[in-house]
């Protein structure tokens, strides 16, 4: 998986596991080559145990309310995943950059994308643009990629769910005016 300027691909499969988490060490390796992540090495359950650790510290910054409590966060995932950029070419997918030493475990190699993907992403776009979902019931996490960095809701469906909602605390039913009676 390449780090597009923004963190875009790498924070939507940080806010996938997260809102879905791994059960098994297999389902962690097939939903991260799904999202386009090279994995090289088998998978083990302390890399499942490695990216539930990950996780834990990056719903964290999620949740931070202060840009600078959110920066904290995430400045300490950088420096405990703290690894030097270099140019690699691995799998024939074209030079690119890697933020991590080479042959790493996949556990590993989450908790630097994660934390690097997120900073690139919250540099790139905005302080406030990782969140949970604005609709009470629903704590799903999502990256805002959206043009005007003003997204809310983690899907459609809750958009509209919450419309309906304001909309029928805006015009309660009175009595059977509704049915004509």
């Amino acid at each position: 998986m390449h780090l597009n300027p923004y963190g875009e691909e790498v924070v939507s499969l940080a806010a996938d596991l997260a809102n879905r988490r791994p059960a098994t060490a297999a389902e962690l390796a097939d939903r991260c080559r799904a999202a386009g992540l090279v994995v090289e090495r088998p998978v083990t359950p302390e890399d499942l145990e490695r990216t539930q650790d990950a996780l834990d510290a990056w719903e964290k910054v999620v949740d931070a309310t202060e840009e600078d409590e959110r920066a904290e966060l995430l400045n300490r995932m950088l420096a405990a995943s703290a690894a030097y950029p270099r140019l690699t070419d691995h799998a024939g997918s074209g030079w690119h950059l890697h933020y991590r030493d080479d042959r790493q475990p996949l556990g590993a190699l989450l908790f630097q994308l994660i934390s690097v993907g997120t900073a690139l992403h919250l540099a790139g776009r905005g302080m406030h643009r990782l969140r949970r979902c604005a609709v009470t019931e629903c704590a799903t996490i999502f990256a805002d990629t959206s043009r005007t960095g003003r997204q809310r809701y983690c899907s459609q469906r809750c958009a509209n769910r919450d419309a309906v909602r304001r909309h029928r605390a805006r015009h309660p039913q009175r009595g059977g005016e509704r049915h004509g009676l």
